[in-house]
């Protein structure tokens, strides 16, 4: 933690890790949504509906769980170097942006194959910029991608 939290990473990583975890507040997803929903076919509503069930139980978890463990975020215990974004909250387990991430990666990919190496390069993106950025222990975003995963092939499989 302390050695990545003292790198001095070069510009276009910055840019990369502060727009992946920016992304992965919201707003990526939703235009995820909004592709599925104009371009899905005739499985979109299906899909959406796995979409939203699997974000929604994997928020319900990741809050219950940060406020059952809570762990103190990296940057709660060391200042990081370069950034100075603030966290959503003061837990760090497990990493909710990273649940979300892979809980929509591989529920839309389950159903859209071809939309899964995409979604996969996103999904991730989130998960290291959580890491990189001192939000978060590489243990949270292990956890979390494994939680979002099973999540959104349950949900996906439910409903296909």
């Amino acid at each position: 933690m302390r050695r990545v939290n003292r790198w001095t990473p070069p510009p276009f990583i910055r840019l990369w890790m502060v727009a992946a975890t920016r992304g992965g507040d919201g707003w990526l997803w939703f235009i995820t949504g909004a592709l599925v929903l104009f371009t899905g076919g005739p499985e979109r509503f299906r899909a959406l509906l796995a979409g939203v069930l699997a974000v929604a139980a994997g928020i319900a978890l990741f809050v219950n769980v940060k406020r059952a463990c809570g762990r103190k975020r990296p940057c709660a215990l060391e200042p990081h170097c370069w950034t100075t974004l603030l966290p959503p909250d003061q837990f760090s387990f497990p990493s909710g942006h990273t649940i979300t991430a892979f809980s929509v990666a591989i529920c839309f990919g389950t159903f859209y194959p071809l939309m899964l190496p995409g979604l996969l390069f996103c999904a991730c993106s989130v998960a290291v910029s959580r890491v990189v950025l001192g939000m978060h222990f590489l243990s949270d975003v292990v956890v979390g991608a494994a939680i979002g995963g099973t999540l959104g092939y349950t949900a996906a499989m439910l409903l296909r």
